[in-house]
């Protein structure tokens, strides 16, 4: 071989390109099985139900106006009826909910799902009924209103458990459907025309029990809303237009409340122009807290509370299988380190043996971490791994002593991938500051390597080229006979 040191540049440069094909199948892994976890998701909220949005009470009163119009036709003077149909509401002046959710987690094969169990108590009050009043808007018009409804607006539906509805101390009869026609899902119950005709403040109590999954939002439609929502979850993650005024959070739960006035929320404003309530669902994993992410302008606003698991697998795996292509450079370089240093012979496919293990780690890792906590999947998969390769290494590298600190040298590099999976926020700065101490450490120990001799004695280490076969030289010609006379 006239080139050793060219040809096993492209053998290990081959080497590592089937190894990142090899990587991005097991990201290509890691991908289906969040989809298999997002469909799991998706299956409880269909069958039980979707994240929920509480909006109300509210008083809400369906309105016609009619008025002639006259139209002459010829010599005929026709008189005819023009009608409008519109509806009146009136958020309450004051909001007050004491909520307490407690979790009833759901399962899908291995997949497991935040549902929650949400007990509330509404209280809220008008300062008067003046709003559900409307003169006519036309000359000679005159208007007709159904009777007035106590409006509860839900995201879901199908989570409603146990209501009762009280409104100056009477019991009403609560029906389906939230009576507004914008948002469908809900309940509502009618205002007798005995309470109409009450000319002080109105007051109305809410004691519901309702289930969800995933999230839980409230809307500030009132003068001034408060709402306290407390949990045994230790992990929530609050999102939306709003943060919480006040937060306790511990490993026993979470406590939260928000104060909010109509002054520093369009929420009011758009509820009465009959903006559609589109709250967002549930936060993804790597959103950040308080920001409005997935909430669409001109909808009614709101906050909410996601109740997250603060480890997600899938998430964690992809983001390590990230730093694959790194963990497989710096395995093969310090192979090569050693390989130059103490004058071994490594062959391309112990590089690609070697790789392959690097591969297979992440691939126990979300399968294990499916069954496991992520930290202990992440140990033993790591120690897995790096026992394999310091046994490897043993044989590989000329003796025990190299292969135990090859492996030590693996565990500290999963060590601190580990961290950079926790550190999210300062992963940037710890890994230039990994890449840093491991240039540095590379050029230590090499400032006193002769690259121009190392390169020259793999050239003379070659096998020498095989003499060409000499020419053997021609037979003597056999004598011509002479010609004949």
């Amino acid at each position: 071989m006239r080139f050793p040191l060219l040809s096993k540049s492209v053998a290990l440069g081959a080497v590592v390109a089937g190894l990142l094909v090899a990587l991005g199948s097991v990201r290509g892994v890691v991908e289906e099985r969040q989809e298999r976890r997002d469909e799991a998701e998706q299956n409880v909220a269909d069958s039980l139900a979707a994240s929920q949005v509480l909006m109300g009470p509210v008083l809400v009163r369906r309105c016609t106006e009619t008025w002639p119009v006259e139209q002459r036709e010829g010599p005929v003077l026709k008189v005819l009826t023009e009608r409008r149909d519109f509806r009146l509401v009136q958020p309450p002046q004051t909001l007050q909910i004491d909520s307490g959710a407690r979790m009833a987690p759901r399962y899908r094969g291995l997949f497991k799902v935040n549902g929650y169990e949400l007990t509330a108590k509404v209280e809220a009050q008008w300062a008067d009924l003046s709003g559900l009043a409307s003169a006519p808007q036309h000359a000679g018009g005159q208007v007709a209103c159904d009777a007035p409804l106590v409006s509860v607006v839900l995201g879901d539906a199908r989570g409603i458990r146990t209501v009762r509805m009280n409104v100056q101390g009477q019991v009403l009869g609560v029906k389906p459907g939230s009576g507004n026609g914008v948002q469908r899902a809900g309940l509502h119950a009618e205002l007798p025309a005995a309470l109409m005709a009450h000319a002080g403040p109105l007051r109305a109590t809410l004691a519901l029990e309702l289930a969800g999954t995933q999230s839980l939002a409230f809307a500030p439609i009132a003068d001034s809303t408060e709402v306290m929502l407390k949990s045994e979850w230790p992990h929530p993650s609050f999102g939306g237009r709003f943060l919480p005024a006040e937060r306790q959070v511990s490993s026993q739960g979470f406590q939260a409340s928000w104060r909010l006035t109509s002054l520093a929320t369009t929420a009011q404003q758009e509820l009465i122009k009959g903006a559609s309530l589109c709250h967002a669902g549930a936060a993804s994993p790597s959103r950040t807290e308080g920001t409005d992410e997935g909430q669409p302008t001109g909808c009614i606003e709101t906050f909410n509370v996601s109740f997250m698991d603060p480890v997600n697998p899938y998430v964690l795996s992809d983001r390590a299988s990230k730093y694959g292509l790194l963990f497989i450079a710096l395995t093969f370089l310090g192979v090569i380190l050693v390989e130059v240093l103490h004058r071994l012979r490594v062959h391309p496919i112990q590089y690609l043996l070697v790789g392959s293990a690097l591969i297979v780690f992440f691939l126990l890792l979300v399968s294990l971490s499916e069954h496991l906590p992520f930290g202990s999947a992440y140990l033993a998969a790591s120690a897995a791994c790096t026992g394999l390769l310091a046994f490897y290494g043993s044989h590989v590298l000329g003796g025990w002593r190299r292969g135990l600190v090859f492996g030590a040298a693996l565990a500290l590099l999963y060590g601190t991938l580990y961290l950079l999976l926790q550190m999210e926020q300062t992963s940037l700065v710890l890994g230039s500051v990994l890449l840093f101490v491991v240039l540095a450490a590379i050029m230590v120990v090499t400032r006193r390597l002769d690259w121009y001799g190392l390169i020259d004695g793999v050239r003379a280490a070659a096998p020498a080229a095989r003499p060409a076969r000499p020419v053997p030289e021609a037979w003597p010609s056999a004598p011509v006979p002479p010609a004949a006379k």
